[in-house]
């Protein structure tokens, strides 16, 4: 299939064409080294971001958690906030705090993109990673935090240091998924004038009239974004090898225990 795919594009009327404007080898090494150095910023972007995900979506989720009537506003706000930020658009966010909140002129409020578009990215993933936090925290056992309140803990307690080590652990592959997402669409800042590599990447092309560097840009996040996908397959596999290790070994008789059928 693909064979023939490729035939059919080779052999088409519009290949040299095509060829020229974005197959131009000297062009790609020539833009290679532009647009890897500018791929530092959306790196910066990306790990600061990370960081604030991180925390930020676990308060979310916490909050969302949270039992009880009387933490009803709690679990209210956290959860319009979660539903609110998943329904809009990444680009009608980063547009908006990008370009709306530096527009309004409030003294010491900072006006560079840089920040701004950190703000938009962690508010958009908190929301994401809340939920595969939500979804750790009540994979784990009722019976768990139980043991933990008979052992003399408190709710709080219980839940920092039984069940959110769990939760956590057993989430880490999704959120290497989420973050994959993350590092994909840093590019998207771009569109509030933040010179990433994507931008210098347009800038190159509009420079000279091709688009070859866009292939520089696909290669970079291709090389980077690959093994972090590996990786995550890789964990994934290693926890459902550890459940089921898990499982055989809780099946399996214990010393000191008689089997089925053994001697009275």
């Amino acid at each position: 299939m693909f064979g023939t795919l490729a035939f059919v594009v080779v052999s088409s009327p519009g290949w040299p064409r095509f060829q020229a404007s974005f197959l131009n080898a000297e062009l790609f090494w020539e833009a290679l080294p532009k647009v890897v150095a500018k791929f530092w910023v959306n790196v910066q972007l990306f790990l600061i971001s990370e960081v604030l995900i991180l925390v930020f979506g676990l308060v979310l989720a916490v909050l969302r958690s949270l039992p009880g009537p009387v933490f009803f506003p709690l679990r209210l706000l956290a959860t319009v906030y979660v539903d609110v930020f998943r329904a809009l658009p990444g680009l009608l966010v980063i547009f908006m705090l990008g370009f709306g909140v530096p527009a309004l002129r409030i003294e010491g409020v900072p006006k560079d993109p840089f920040v701004w578009a950190v703000v938009a990215l962690t508010l958009l993933y908190s929301a994401y990673v809340s939920e595969v936090y939500r979804a750790g925290i009540e994979s784990v056992h009722p019976s768990q935090e139980a043991a933990a309140r008979s052992l003399g803990l408190s709710r709080w307690q219980g839940l920092r240091y039984v069940v959110l080590p769990q939760a956590v652990r057993r989430v880490i592959p999704p959120l290497l998924n989420d973050f994959i997402g993350l590092q994909k669409d840093t590019v998207l800042v771009s569109t509030i004038g933040l010179v990433e590599v994507f931008r210098q990447t347009q800038v190159l092309q509009a420079a000279n009239f091709n688009f070859t560097p866009y292939l520089a840009t696909a290669l970079v996040f291709l090389v980077v974004t690959i093994p972090l996908a590996r990786l995550t397959d890789w964990l994934l596999r290693r926890e459902k090898e550890r459940r089921v290790g898990g499982v055989m070994r809780a099946s399996l008789p214990q010393p000191g225990e008689r089997g089925v059928g053994g001697a009275m």
